[in-house]
């Protein structure tokens, strides 16, 4: 049985920092937000099997396009000097569909809904993606944490010994 490819998702970064409640109080810190945005993202990825790719504007810096890889399934884009992060997932969406894969945007911006719509991509928009996450993450710890069982007894290792074996260890520990 052919195993499915995983689906790819394209994430505009700062649309959904500016969208998502929890992110928008630490606008004025945009490193923490950004960090808090990848580590969501991370998290969900690996639990749904998702590749995902997150990716900021850095239209007006003087620095070339930057990729970090955080795993295999992940990695964080900053564009390049000239480049919007939406002509840099326009571009990756449509070849990423090109090669036969699935592949979902996450932002807000209407005109890019439209553009990867067009080029055969699935959109969310970023308020939308929210409600999608919060959902994953309960029942993820649904799933895992509720799952947790401590045990009711003790287990000692005089439980699982025979009366002989026991007789002779009481015996050597009474002897000092």
């Amino acid at each position: 049985m052919k195993k499915k490819p995983r689906e790819y998702y394209i994430i505009d970064g700062y649309n959904v920092i500016n969208s998502w409640p929890e992110l928008m109080k630490l606008r004025g810190d945009l490193s923490e937000a950004r960090d808090r945005l990848i580590h969501m993202l991370i998290e969900y990825g690996a639990y749904e099997k998702y590749n995902m790719t997150v990716v900021f504007d850095a239209l007006f810096t003087e620095d070339e396009e930057h990729i970090e890889v955080i795993n295999s399934h992940f990695d964080v884009v900053y564009t390049g000097r000239g480049e919007t992060a939406d002509s840099y997932i326009e571009r990756r969406a449509y070849d990423y569909v090109r090669r036969g894969s699935e592949v979902h945007v996450v932002t807000s911006d209407g005109a890019e809904q439209s553009m990867v719509l067009g080029a055969g991509a699935y959109r969310h928009p970023s308020r939308e993606f929210y409600r999608i996450i919060k959902r994953a993450k309960k029942e993820l710890q649904k799933g895992y944490l509720d799952r947790v069982k401590l045990p009711v007894s003790r287990n000692e290792i005089g439980n699982n010994l025979d009366a002989a074996t026991m007789a002779k260890l009481d015996a050597l520990r009474k002897k000092k």
